[in-house]
């Protein structure tokens, strides 16, 4: 019955989003909604890997930066390079690079658990934005690369708050479903497994590194759907938008939202986003940071599983509300019998 409920829930949700850009402005519907959107895809995949999978993983944000970097330099429009090859071929080939990034970094780190695998994957990150920030010839260094504009889609352009919008939401759909499907089928199950107890999965013969890398081929395939929208809704790539910073956002977003279900994702991501646009009338512009650190520190403190949690929590406590409100069945009166004969 539970499940039944959620899944009500999600369905409302869906057709909540399906209607919205028509109530709201269309900054709106690109720069908040749109954006919350690709920057929760980029956050699913560290949210599928950390909460299925054990493994916190600071090398996503890399990861989309290697299919938004091949889409600029493939793309037909890119300034001031791009190879001219049309869209149909350059979003996936931008895919299949991100998929096989996603496995390299899962062969690396697949020995590491822990506050390891947490460092390798930071090095990862870091290590790809410098070499990318100081190669002139294929990424343009500092610079990065802009005018990547994406496709037409129905005779409209990429950019056009609508379109932008309501790819994304399907992009997100479909993987979001996905990512649900998976992990209730036979793989998600053993690396739930591998997550609980290795040793006890790998006696029953499952390969648990296999497994594993294939967790960050997976989430590598997820980021990398984001990572291409990301730089279509930027206009373009440069080596800040994948360094340090924006691998911390992407943590941070999915501890904000919590790690327990893939929509945390995107709920952290929104609320990232509101305090991104918005810190100039709530606080100060200069002291974004501190701003959202101390939400991160407010969130984490009252609700340690992130908004997913305390929404959890207040759900409990309105069920426990109503049903000490509800009242009792009155008790059957005794039924009078007659003398016996």
């Amino acid at each position: 019955m539970m499940r039944l409920s959620t899944n009500h829930l999600l369905l409302a949700l869906f057709a909540v989003l399906l209607v919205l850009p028509f109530l709201v402005p269309p900054f709106w519907t690109a720069n908040i909604l749109g954006r919350a959107l690709v920057y929760g895809l980029i956050a699913m995949s560290l949210t599928f890997l950390a909460s299925y999978g054990g493994f916190v993983s600071l090398a996503q944000m890399m990861i989309a930066g290697v299919a938004g970097y091949t889409v600029a330099i493939l793309g037909p429009t890119s300034i001031p390079m791009g190879a001219g090859l049309s869209w149909g071929l350059t979003i996936p080939i931008a895919l299949v690079m991100a998929t096989l990034a996603g496995l390299l970094v899962g062969v690396i780190a697949v020995r590491t658990m822990g506050i390891y695998l947490l460092m390798i994957t930071l090095a990862l990150a870091v290590g790809f934005a410098l070499y990318v920030q100081a190669n002139i010839s294929v990424f343009n260094g500092y610079e990065g690369i802009r005018n990547v504009l994406g496709p037409q889609v129905l005779g409209r352009p990429f950019r056009d708050p609508f379109v932008f919008y309501y790819v994304s939401l399907a992009v997100c759909s479909l993987l979001f479903a996905g990512v649900l499907v998976l992990v209730r089928g036979p793989f998600g199950l053993v690396l739930q497994g591998l997550r609980d107890n290795p040793r006890r999965v790998s006696a029953l013969g499952y390969n648990a590194a296999l497994h594993r890398i294939a967790a960050f081929g997976v989430a590598g395939f997820i980021a990398g759907c984001g990572g291409v929208l990301v730089c279509f809704y930027n206009i373009g790539i440069s080596p800040g938008s994948i360094g340090l910073w924006a691998s911390v956002n992407i943590l941070v977003m999915s501890v904000i939202g919590g790690l327990g279900h893939p929509i945390g994702a995107f709920a952290g991501a929104l609320i990232y986003v509101l305090f991104d646009t918005f810190a100039s009338s709530i606080y100060d512009r200069e002291r974004f940071n501190t701003l959202i650190g101390l939400v991160f520190l407010v969130i984490v403190l009252v609700s340690p599983d992130g908004f997913l949690g305390i929404g959890k929590r207040l759900k409990e406590s309105l069920q426990a509300r109503l049903s000490r409100r509800k009242p009792k069945a009155a008790a059957p009166e005794p039924r009078e019998e007659g003398p016996s004969t």
